[in-house]
């Protein structure tokens, strides 16, 4: 009767852990844009790109919340449905998130707590890793201990530019990126360590998440740092006022209004 009860009891634990990390990203998202907001570093009056990036990458943290609740709370129907949803989403996140980065290298307006060209690379280059990781735990969604850790880990590195708008960017430099790619790597080691505690053994699923999070960023870096990088930023802002912009340089700051 015991070894009935403790699987149920630990998958009771296990889906308590993923709805309130869910909810916790989701208010590291909103705890960051909604500062960023009140502090008057963004408004509304922004093109309609801008907005379109905002209501599309807004809505996919709707979406993962929603994912989890349904897994959790039911029906799974709906969740099933949903999971083929996210595939389009996906594919909308990627072409607006590249199309805002472009966008502001190009008017030489990327921020200036990053390096241009690293920021033209890693923009995408965290898009594309955290959708493979999101389609990889889809691919394996029958087993619910990979699919949902490995779904995680991707949302993991959404929730940069969440931490991004709530850490004190511009006293950062030149690590700003850096000590905000830490703090996402908090969220799956936070995951290890909840398995840990609860079942006394980590599953697999954390560490191929956690060592694609970092190979992504090794990757990021060795484009970015590297001739092909700068041949794709000269390609990029040719004929642009980002041109003019120093690729690897950090740009001034802003003036003070």
């Amino acid at each position: 009767m015991a070894t009935q009860v403790m699987p149920r009891a630990q998958g009771r634990s296990d889906n308590n852990f993923f709805l309130t990390m869910a909810f916790v990203m989701a208010g590291i998202i909103v705890a960051g844009f909604g500062l960023n907001l009140a502090m008057g570093r963004s408004s509304f009056a922004r093109p309609l790109l801008v907005h379109a990036h905002a209501v599309v990458f807004m809505g996919w943290v709707v979406l993962y919340v929603l994912q989890n609740w349904f897994a959790t709370q039911g029906p799974m129907a709906l969740h099933r449905r949903l999971g083929w949803v996210a595939i389009g989403w996906l594919g909308a996140m990627i072409y607006l998130g590249t199309a805002v980065t472009v966008a502001l290298v190009q008017a030489g307006r990327a921020p200036f707590f990053f390096q241009p060209l690293h920021f033209l690379v890693f923009d995408p280059g965290t898009l594309l890793g955290a959708t493979g990781l999101i389609l990889a735990g889809i691919t394996v969604r029958r087993h619910t201990g990979w699919h949902r850790r490995l779904n995680y880990c991707g949302m993991s590195i959404l929730i940069g530019p969440g931490f991004g708008r709530l850490l004190p960017m511009p006293f950062l430099i030149p690590w700003a990126y850096q000590l905000t790619f830490l703090c996402v790597l908090m969220l799956p080691i936070i995951g290890i360590i909840a398995d840990w505690r609860r079942d006394g053994r980590v599953h697999p699923a954390w560490w191929w998440g956690l060592g694609a999070i970092i190979a992504d960023d090794l990757l990021i870096d060795l484009v970015t740092f590297s001739p092909l990088g700068l041949a794709i930023y000269q390609a990029v802002t040719a004929g642009t006022p980002g041109a003019a912009m120093a690729p690897l340089a950090f740009p001034p700051f802003p003036p003070l209004s």
